[in-house]
């Protein structure tokens, strides 16, 4: 169909020249919908060797068994055709170089290895050409020799690629329209050493229709020079006077032009649609990390109510993100925080040890939240352990009360009295002054002289309880030192008082006060831990996780009572916020640019 409607006129001059016999091959075949024209020049002079033809002859078996003109097909011709020389049973080398062109009468495609030349016209000018695969053609390359002194390098037939080689990679051509009176020419080597480019391209630059008349001129031109030592030569020529036109052609490019539009529309449409997603994600992520940030500030000031309430609307958006580690952590943020609030619903209420195993519950598991509202539990866990303590206290009066034990009941009661007012236990105190009224009626009933002996044993006791009350106090004002001191003074007097349950009570007092000491090292270390962890973060440009590390490096400090370390970590929390915040708008603005 194709070869029916378009006009190639393919001729060609091939002969031995002063050589007895041609080594060089042109042949070609033109099917229906393709054509292939390809020449060889056989590289070594051995009697028996036919490189050149044995090339031709495969190429053209393979192209009519599986006619295309791919790149694929190009490589696979010339491989087939490098395979039948390389696999030769013979002793003596088969070499060769070979110059294809593949056509479907509408465009076509060269490849080639060797020096066997490829040169196209159009409008009488060159318009296409190949390079030689040798040594010289890298001279002229690297500007080390002239263009026009090729044909008399030393090096012009010292090939780095060709035919027989094995394994050889030929250059392939991409492929090129073809116009009405393009020409093709395919020549070896025994044209271009004797005749220049020049002289080629006046001939073509004046051809009429026939190309028979071309290569008669080409030939005579070649003669007239008379060279010395005339190497085979074989010179071919496509004319095409007219291109294949498919009919179909104006209907096929208005459907590409309108798959073009659509697939453009929709190209867009997926580009517009990504940006907003983009966009969509980037303020969700901002909005989780403002109010995971307002989670940790609420949390850091005791407001738990408002901190369950950010934190929520943070892990939806987390959700919504696909985050799960995010999700896992504001998890488990949200179990901490509803378990404080179950404590402090309990303590408004009274039930202070419902309120402990609440507190102690959620203080275990705050491990797992970047230990968030360590102070504030720690804090209502201290003052719960004084409500019971006061409630003790006036329980181990009454007991002593009972029997008769007016002074260690008298010390209980007044222990009981100073911790309530000094842990602001309104409660607590009302009933150990009632405690102390009902203990004060009753001792007065009894005897004087056993008042007064008793008054005696009570105001050691008081003192015992005092030194108690002097360590309690010390140990709120994280005086842990003189806490010891005190609670070892408190347990000697007691001995003294042979009153081995307050001794032991002493005692507990001053193993709780030792823990806290060794605690309060463990958190120092904890805090400067954190405050490295944050430092990292912040050298690495992780301005978010340097922000979350300070922040809990400041509630350890917190809990502490280091103000300048607090100051400290304010300020730096406070600037990783500012460098956070400058971070993701520059994000946000590069993303709206984009």
């Amino acid at each position: 169909m194709r070869k029916q409607n378009s006009d190639f006129s393919a001729a060609f001059v091939s002969e031995a020249g002063s050589k007895l016999k041609n080594s060089d091959y042109f042949g070609f075949v033109e099917l229906d919908e393709y054509a292939c024209y390809v020449i060889a020049d056989g590289i070594t002079d051995l009697p028996g060797t036919e490189s050149a033809r044995l090339a031709i002859e495969t190429v053209i078996l393979h192209f009519q068994e599986s006619p295309a003109m791919s790149g694929r097909c190009m490589r696979r011709l010339i491989a087939e055709a490098d395979k039948a020389l390389t696999g030769r049973d013979s002793y003596k080398r088969q070499e060769a170089s070979l110059t294809v062109v593949l056509t479907d009468y509408r465009s076509f495609r060269y490849g080639y290895l060797g020096n066997t030349r490829m040169r196209m016209y159009r409008g009488g000018r060159v318009f296409r050409q190949t390079e030689d695969m040798s040594l010289a053609q890298e001279f002229v390359e690297q500007e080390k020799a002239a263009r026009d002194a090729l044909q008399e390098h030393a090096e012009r037939n010292n090939l780095y690629a060709y035919l027989g080689q094995g394994g050889a990679k030929p250059y392939v051509s991409k492929k090129i329209k073809l116009l009405d009176t393009d020409i093709i020419t395919l020549y070896t080597r025994g044209i271009w050493e004797n005749l220049d480019e020049a002289e080629l391209d006046d001939v073509f630059s004046e051809a009429g229709n026939e190309v028979q008349d071309s290569l008669d001129n080409v030939e005579e031109l070649l003669l007239s020079r008379q060279p010395r030592n005339l190497e085979n030569y074989t010179f071919a020529a496509v004319f095409i006077n007219k291109v294949y036109v498919d009919p179909a052609k104006a209907k096929k490019r208005k459907k590409i032009i309108l798959f073009s539009v659509l697939a453009a529309l929709f190209i867009i449409a997926v580009v517009c649609i990504s940006v907003l997603l983009h966009l969509q994600k980037q303020r969700r992520i901002a909005d989780m990390d403002f109010y995971f940030t307002n989670t940790v500030e609420y949390i850091n000031t005791g407001n738990f109510i408002r901190a369950q309430e950010e934190c929520k609307k943070a892990e939806e958006l987390a959700a919504k993100l696909k985050d799960s580690g995010m999700r896992g952590r504001l998890q488990e943020y949200l179990f901490v925080i509803e378990t404080v609030l179950l404590a402090d619903e309990s303590y408004a209420a009274g039930n202070y040890e419902e309120a402990q195993d609440y507190y102690k519950s959620a203080m275990d598991r705050t491990r797992y939240a970047d230990f968030i509202g360590e102070a504030y539990m720690e804090a209502k866990l201290d003052k719960i352990a004084d409500f019971l303590s006061v409630a003790d206290y006036i329980a181990l009066g009454d007991m002593l009360l009972d029997t008769a034990e007016y002074e260690k009941a008298e010390k209980q009661y007044l222990a009981a009295k100073k911790l309530a007012a000094a842990s602001y236990y309104t409660e607590g105190t009302e009933a150990a002054m009632s405690a102390l009224e009902k203990f004060y009626t009753q001792w007065a009933e009894a005897d004087a002289a056993s008042r007064q002996t008793a008054g005696e044993q009570a105001a050691k006791e008081v003192a015992a309880a005092e030194l108690v009350a002097s360590g309690d106090k010390a140990c709120l004002e994280r005086d842990f030192a003189g806490a010891e001191v005190y609670y070892t003074m408190a347990m000697t007097k007691y001995q003294e008082l042979e009153d081995s349950a307050n001794e032991q009570y002493a005692r507990q007092k001053l193993e709780s006060v030792t823990a806290k000491a060794a605690e309060e090292a463990e958190t120092r270390k904890a805090a400067e831990g954190l405050e490295q962890q944050g430092m990292l973060s912040q050298g690495n440009g992780d301005y978010w996780s340097a922000k979350s590390f300070y922040l809990q490096a400041k509630n350890l400090y917190l809990e502490l009572g280091s103000d300048a370390d607090v100051e400290r970590l304010s300020n730096l929390a406070e600037l990783m916020g500012a460098l956070t915040g400058a971070e993701n708008t520059g994000q946000e603005k590069a993303a709206a640019e984009g």
